[in-house]
């Protein structure tokens, strides 16, 4: 399974939410690959599906996979609140 996260500039908070993403899945059992981007860098990209602030998120909405919007990046339980049915929902869509 592979996640795009997104940023204003490719680094930083992108790059923090990909790595939460990433241990977030493993704790649940999943494996997740990913790259951190910035908002220019995102648009078609190839992946199962992204992750973002809601600024970000918004302005990924002519994107073709899932743009999962997040409110306080610092906030681990609502990452994992809303990345993990998404993850959950994408192994079932492959069997995984």
């Amino acid at each position: 399974m592979r996640v795009v996260t997104v940023c204003g500039m490719g680094f930083g908070t992108s790059l923090m939410l990909l790595m939460e993403v990433q241990a977030i899945a493993q704790k649940h059992g999943f494996a997740v690959d990913g790259e951190a981007v910035d908002l220019g860098s995102a648009k078609g990209k190839t992946c199962d599906f992204m992750v973002a602030s809601g600024e970000i998120a918004a302005e990924l909405s002519a994107e073709t996979v899932e743009v999962v919007a997040i409110d306080n990046l610092l906030d681990k339980q609502e990452i994992e609140a809303k990345v993990m049915p998404v993850i959950r929902r994408i192994a079932d869509t492959k069997g995984a």
